[in-house]
């Protein structure tokens, strides 16, 4: 029995988890290693989440995906996220892209841009701009009316899938007067005219995953504009909310990872005659760690329940992400002192995980970010 709590799954969660659990030992674990070293995109796995229908799990089924719950994509992102973090934090592009198209999109929208993430066709959200990261509202690429569309012009930059991803949602001013409330939504697909992809980030981390710019000079029509004019700013921060718990969800995998890792080596490993998990200095670390995980997945999949039943998560959210990934920070710090030296050398998975954590404190917003919309939270509820 674990020491760590366990969320509750419905049958299609645990039909969902088991089998993500399944499919990432078998096809993901022998290549975490690899895409590390070599920073290459696992397209083998991406085929994989298609074929298995883990691609398409937000997606409803009368668009090809398996219609379920935003509890159950939780639960598979961090069950994947626990054994490769690359192929974990793919899906949470995935759902951060589709998560515009769940609460704005058109029907044929849905049909077109959802039917195709189900196939593999995947979307990426593209909001961060040079200048223009924790500080949305300062987004500067414009769109502008051209007969029966628009005229995209500008640069998005750190977008989680870029390259990979054949549509983006990407925001843009259609009234720069208005500030964020002269924001907008489009959907663009990588192959159109004037769209370009020339850089691709080196990263620290999750090296299996693709970092892109998108370089925009194009034409979208009418039927691309997602949701309502102007309101793109309230959509942008609607999905965000969403986003933070998936990223929480992802946190919660590496976070697992890393005691996982720790708590065998603490048992295995000896000095001065004895295991070294029977020394206070190693065994209350690990006790921390587990409660940490333990509260955070409590956070966590209640904020995943409440987003599926309709509620407003911009708080909860924002409590899980801050807390989920600053507990992955406390297990994966305690798995490198647990190694030892060991812990500080490839390929020690210690070390990798270490890497690959950094960027859940600051992508989908900092941890300074998540404090300030609690902060502001806390003062209006004293204010009411």
């Amino acid at each position: 029995m674990s020491v760590i709590w366990e969320p509750r799954l419905d049958d299609e969660g645990r039909h969902w988890r088991d089998l993500a659990r399944d499919v990432a030992a078998r096809d993901f674990a022998p290549l975490v290693e690899e895409l590390d070293r070599e920073q290459r995109y696992p397209w083998e796995s991406v085929r994989v989440l298609v074929e298995q229908g883990l691609a398409g799990l937000l997606v409803e089924r009368e668009h090809g995906g398996q219609g379920a719950s935003f509890v159950t994509t939780c639960a598979v992102i961090e069950e994947v996220s626990r054994t490769c973090p690359s192929t974990g934090a793919i899906l949470t592009a995935y759902a951060l892209g589709a998560t515009p198209l769940t609460l704005a999109g058109t029907v044929e929208q849905r049909e077109r841009y959802l039917g195709g993430l189900a196939k593999g066709a995947a979307i990426s959200f593209a909001l961060t701009e040079e200048g223009a990261g924790s500080d949305a509202a300062r987004i500067r690429t414009t769109a502008e009316r051209e007969g029966a569309g628009w005229r995209i012009r500008g640069e998005k930059i750190y977008i989680g899938n870029g390259g990979a991803s054949q549509y983006y949602v990407v925001f843009a001013l259609t009234d720069p007067q208005a500030g964020t409330r002269g924001i907008t939504a489009f959907l663009v697909d990588k192959d159109a005219d004037g769209v370009t992809i020339d850089r691709y980030e080196d990263k620290m981390g999750i090296r299996g995953t693709l970092t892109s710019n998108l370089k925009l000079d194009t034409w979208v029509p009418d039927g691309d504009l997602l949701g309502e004019l102007n309101r793109g700013m309230r959509l942008a921060m609607q999905t965000l909310s969403a986003g933070r718990i998936s990223v929480a969800a992802q946190s919660l995998g590496v976070a697992l990872a890393g005691f996982d890792v720790a708590s065998r080596e603490a048992t295995r490993r000896e000095t001065f005659g004895r295991a070294i998990i029977d020394n206070q200095g190693i065994s209350f670390p690990l006790a921390d760690v587990a409660t940490g995980i333990t509260a955070a997945r409590m956070i966590t999949f209640e904020a995943a329940r409440v987003h599926q039943e309709g509620g407003d998560v911009s708080t909860l959210g924002a409590m899980a992400k801050l807390y989920a990934s600053e507990v992955a920070h406390r297990s994966v710090d305690t798995a490198v002192q647990v190694f030892g030296g060991d812990g500080f050398c490839k390929p020690c998975p210690a070390e990798r995980l270490y890497r690959d954590q950094r960027i859940l404190e600051i992508y989908e917003g900092t941890s300074e970010i998540q404090r300030l919309v609690l902060g502001r939270a806390i003062k209006a509820s004293v204010a009411a």
